[in-house]
């Protein structure tokens, strides 16, 4: 069973998000950490399935568009983690990231989309 290792692309990057979910030892890397800033949405995609890493956004629209684009295809990628920006503090976000690696792991996340806010408690 491995656990989800990470990819924050540019519309969540966030120093104290990163800091965050890295003090709680998550396995994350950004798109600063890469060098992959202003790559397209479906490139970000491709580059994490290659190095089997959950894609995190707040980019939901495009996301959820590519997430159908790659299953329509029969193209594989690792897992998409998507949640409404500015809607929970980072706090929150590390509570339900931490709820979601307990109940899923890389293998689960190969081709899903998941909504952080379904792991997110309303406490």
């Amino acid at each position: 069973m491995n656990q989800i290792r990470l990819y924050i692309d540019e519309d969540s990057f966030d120093k104290s998000l990163v800091a965050a979910f890295r003090s709680a030892a998550l396995d994350v890397i950004t798109v600063a950490d890469t060098n992959k800033q202003s790559c397209s949405d479906e490139d970000q995609l491709i580059w994490a399935a290659e190095q089997g890493r959950v894609i995190y956004s707040y980019n939901r629209r495009d996301f959820c568009r590519l997430h159908i684009e790659f299953l329509s295809t029969e193209r594989n990628h690792a897992g998409i983690i998507v949640l409404r920006q500015q809607r929970y503090s980072v706090g929150q976000q590390l509570q339900g990231m931490l709820t979601l690696i307990a109940a899923q792991t890389a293998e689960d996340m190969v081709n899903q989309l998941v909504f952080l806010s379904a792991y997110i408690s309303s406490n």
